[in-house]
């Protein structure tokens, strides 16, 4: 394979001193090293793999690198976001990562780019850079990279992780298939929980982070067998690693077409999720596109003040309530509620179907879950069979702003 970068940028006697370990290699030399400091690298997110990403390809001798990410530091991230830490809990995460960066390489220059990445910007900001590094956690990001990567013709290396398991592949559509060749549509909405919502060992990110630099350095330097027109599939707890072809598509609405045909499009709506916290897309429209019903923490907290009891519909999974909870509410896993919403609909007699027993259709529910989304979620399904808009409220920002808000005693995760 040829070298992605064909510039060589000047090493200094300090530099060569350095990358010493690099440059006694046959496969890096001097010129690889050199083309390394010539690079440009863009990580799309500054967390789980966003961390071991940014740490490994500063100690590498990139000498560009360019981080997406507008959220600030808190102390959820630290279990695997190894690159923050407890004094930068509140800042910008951009800044934090950028502390450590330069400490690892002062000569590295860092663009900072505290900005949602969307359909309107996301060319803009992918084209100074040779490589593109996807370190997202949910699908509309994902896609929006892929296709921002194939009609600019660059490569998009692909990492994502969940509970014990990863996956990595480099997609390149001048070389190989892109994402959407093996996932042409987004899984229904909620069938794959993120990793708030799921978990991730905090270990996970830093295997399959510092694979997708390994990757990043061997399109740059054109040595070894990059990871294009494979997948990597990863089992933390089996150790096992295996590797599956992926295969071009040559329907494919996207790489198959001309690239000035490729169009960005609406990828909140295409995967009917949101791709960002602060979106509010998904969580505040019913299953009809019409504004859905809400009530805050601090309006809810006033009914209780005055003696009322609403019914609170708790759909988060058993082992987030034993974290915290509120007191007299209806818990019910989304996950169950589904397999019921399934059952109706395909007119089957299910045992979970007599989980909607307990779900009034007469009387107004509040609906309650870790942040809002999956109670908005199960606010369309519960739509789909029967329940009516007008008798369902989606509980803004779950358990998590009840905590910040009204008791700061409980937990949050």
């Amino acid at each position: 394979m040829n070298p992605l970068v064909n510039t060589l940028s000047d090493l200094s006697r300090e530099e060569i001193k350095r990358y010493s370990r690099h440059v006694i290699m046959p496969e890096v030399g001097v010129e690889g090293q050199r083309r390394l400091k010539a690079a440009s690298v863009l990580l799309i997110g500054t967390g789980g793999l966003g961390s071991p990403l940014a740490l490994y390809l500063s100690a590498a001798g990139i000498g560009r690198i360019g981080l997406v990410d507008y959220d600030v530091v808190d102390e959820t991230n630290l279990q695997r976001q190894v690159i923050h830490g407890q004094s930068t809990i509140g800042k910008s995460k951009l800044d934090s990562a950028e502390l450590r960066m330069k400490d690892l390489n002062p000569s590295l220059q860092v663009d900072k780019y505290n900005v949602p990445l969307t359909s309107d910007n996301a060319l803009k900001i992918f084209a100074p850079y040779d490589v593109i590094i996807d370190g997202t956690d949910n699908f509309p990001t994902r896609y929006l990279v892929n296709d921002a990567c194939v009609k600019l013709g660059k490569p998009n290396v692909y990492g994502s992780i969940f509970r014990f398991e990863g996956q990595l592949s480099v997609f390149h559509a001048k070389e190989g298939p892109c994402y959407r060749c093996m996932f042409p549509e987004p899984p229904p909405p909620g069938l794959v929980p993120s990793c708030a919502e799921g978990g991730v060992l905090g270990i996970l990110p830093g295997t399959i982070g510092t694979l997708q630099a390994t990757e990043a350095i061997k399109l740059i330097l054109g040595i070894g067998e990059p990871m294009i027109g494979k997948m990597l599939l990863y089992d933390a707890l089996e150790m096992s690693f295996t590797t599956i072809k992926v295969r071009k598509d040559p329907h494919c609405p996207v790489c198959g077409v001309p690239a000035e045909k490729v169009q960005l499009i609406d990828y909140e709506m295409f995967c009917g999720v949101p791709a960002h916290d602060r979106s509010t897309f998904h969580a505040q429209t019913d299953n009809k596109g019409q504004p859905m019903l809400t009530i805050t923490v601090s309006e809810l907290k006033a009914r209780y003040d005055r003696g009322e009891h609403p019914l609170i519909l708790d759909v988060r999974e058993p082992h987030e309530w034993q974290i915290s909870a509120l007191e007299d509410t209806l818990r019910i896993p989304k996950g169950e509620i589904q397999m019921a919403k399934n059952a109706v609909l395909a007119g089957r007699k299910l045992r979970e179907e007599t989980v909607l027993a307990d779900i009034p259709q007469d009387q107004e529910v509040l609906v309650l879950c870790r942040s809002g989304a999956r109670s908005g979620q199960t606010i369309q399904m519960l739509q789909e069979i029967g329940y009516k808009p007008e008798n369902m409220r989606n509980v803004t920002g779950g358990i998590l702003a009840w905590a910040r808000e009204i008791d700061p005693s409980l937990a949050t995760y």
